[in-house]
């Protein structure tokens, strides 16, 4: 059940968090089926005072890894009545053999909500309490079942809405990131080591145990490395988010009809009036499993109109924020309109559209493609064009990219302290003042996956953004 309501819910102290049992719907409304998992030391015990299996079997005696049918009832009132209510498929998980590292029951029911949340409040009434979002996950990393980045990941993957972001979710959720900065924070280790071991040998001056020159080598080798990663930070955020692309061009020139046969709707009123587009229109189209989020812009030209002028504007900023820019044209610009254009989109791809193609006898160089919106006449050649000016490298289930902020910045941090020791080798600093540095860079790297003590507040932070039940 994917809300996020709870966003100023502080967590309580880990011993309280670990120890709760906790229950939730983990699915979304409206299917044939919900299932409503529930975690703890409890979980069993709990899930026996409702649960009426059809072999008679208790839950408890149960071995682990099983599926159960049977039937559950409210909890026994007063008089020792209860009501049914559903016939229930129970799946049995012990610890530590399982998401959360703790007992899982996860009941899978009839879809109908009404059911669902009479099965949270017979739990409830047991002895559970609802599960905010992200616990079951952030109960998983506490348990050492997943690091940091790998619960993030978790997020990522449910969010992802479109092959690549997926496929990266999928890699982060495998390790393959936290593999890698194991890696480097192994080879700084190293380093520390050797530098500590002079220090406890500093009345022996002529003792050097660690070789300058492969501290300064190393280190540049993982300096470049984390240079790496962050420089594919932008490439991930724009995977996560769609790659902006711009659709520009004078009024009347077929802008609106280009995103609406690109997004296949009709999303842009398309008029023959001048300057019907005053405003930002958007959507989001996936070109071979990547997402484009495609902007049509108000038609650029002089005039007097007020609120145009402020569309035009608009119109200028987009071309600045987005990654690839498209130029409709539908006849043969001025020498000072692509000069103004190549000035406006320097340092990016720029494809240059003659729309109405078929009613045209030009010829086009690599840069330019002859499309007809009006009559979908080489949308797709396009669309190939597009992709290639996107340049965006193969990625599949093992590739290694950073997506997230906060990795982002905990690796920009690391390149600093990294930099330091660098610049410290070249000028003879004392191997006390490059054993810190080579700490500072060591802890970087551990926020990212929570290799070290983590802060109460990065947690709340990280999870309260999930989704209820996940």
């Amino acid at each position: 059940m994917c809300s996020t309501a709870f966003d100023t819910f502080t967590y309580p102290t880990l011993n309280t968090f670990i120890h709760d049992s906790i229950c939730a719907i983990a699915t979304r409304a409206g299917g044939a089926l919900s299932v409503i998992r529930v975690s703890g030391a409890n979980a069993v015990a709990y899930t026996d005072r409702i649960f009426q299996s059809a072999s008679g079997k208790r839950l408890a005696e149960s071995k682990a890894n099983t599926l159960h049918y049977g039937t559950l009832h409210t909890l026994a009132d007063a008089s020792g009545a209860r009501e049914a209510i559903d016939d229930v498929v129970v799946s049995l998980w012990r610890a530590p053999h399982s998401y959360t590292g703790d007992d899982v029951v996860e009941i899978s029911c009839h879809g109908s909500q009404y059911i669902a949340q009479n099965i949270i409040q017979a739990l409830i009434a047991c002895g559970c309490r609802q599960a905010e979002p992200g616990e079951y996950t952030m109960r998983a990393y506490l348990n050492g079942k997943m690091d940091l980045s790998q619960a993030e990941a978790v997020a990522d993957l449910i969010a992802a809405n479109n092959k690549a972001s997926h496929d990266l979710a999928v890699s982060q959720l495998k390790g393959h990131f936290s593999s890698e900065l194991q890696r480097l924070r192994q080879q700084l280790l190293k380093l520390t080591s050797l530098l500590e071991l002079e220090l406890d040998f500093s009345d022996h001056e002529d003792l050097e145990f660690a070789d300058r020159s492969e501290i300064n080598d190393l280190s540049t080798e993982i300096f470049e490395k984390l240079r790496t990663l962050c420089e594919s930070f932008k490439t991930g955020q724009a995977l996560k988010q769609g790659i902006p692309v711009a659709i520009v061009g004078k009024t009347n020139v077929g802008k609106s009809t280009l995103l609406n046969q690109l997004l296949n709707e009709d999303k842009a009123i398309v008029s023959d009036i001048d300057g019907t587009t005053r405003d930002i229109i958007d959507g989001m189209a996936s070109i071979n499993g990547v997402t484009f989020r495609f902007v049509d812009t108000a038609g650029i030209r002089t005039t007097d109109d007020a609120i145009e002028k402020i569309g035009i504007e608009r119109a200028y900023e987009q071309i600045a924020k987005a990654a690839i820019v498209v130029w409709m044209i539908d006849g043969k610009p001025t020498q000072a309109d692509r000069d103004d254009m190549a000035r406006r989109t320097e340092g990016k791809p720029l494809i240059v559209v003659h729309n109405k193609a078929d009613l045209s006898a030009e010829t086009f160089v690599d840069n330019e493609v002859a499309i007809s919106a009006k009559r979908n006449e080489n949308i797709q050649l396009l669309k190939e064009k597009i992709m290639e000016a996107a340049n965006i490298p193969e990625i599949d289930e093992n590739t290694i990219m950073v997506t997230n902020m906060r990795h982002f910045e905990a690796l920009h941090k690391a390149m600093t302290d990294l930099q330091r020791v660098i610049d410290g080798l070249a000028s003879g600093l004392p191997s006390d003042l490059l054993a810190e540095d080579l700490r500072l860079c060591l802890e970087d790297l551990a926020d990212i996956t929570g290799g070290q003590i983590t802060s109460q507040e990065t947690l709340n932070n990280i999870f309260q953004h999930f989704c209820i039940g996940k």
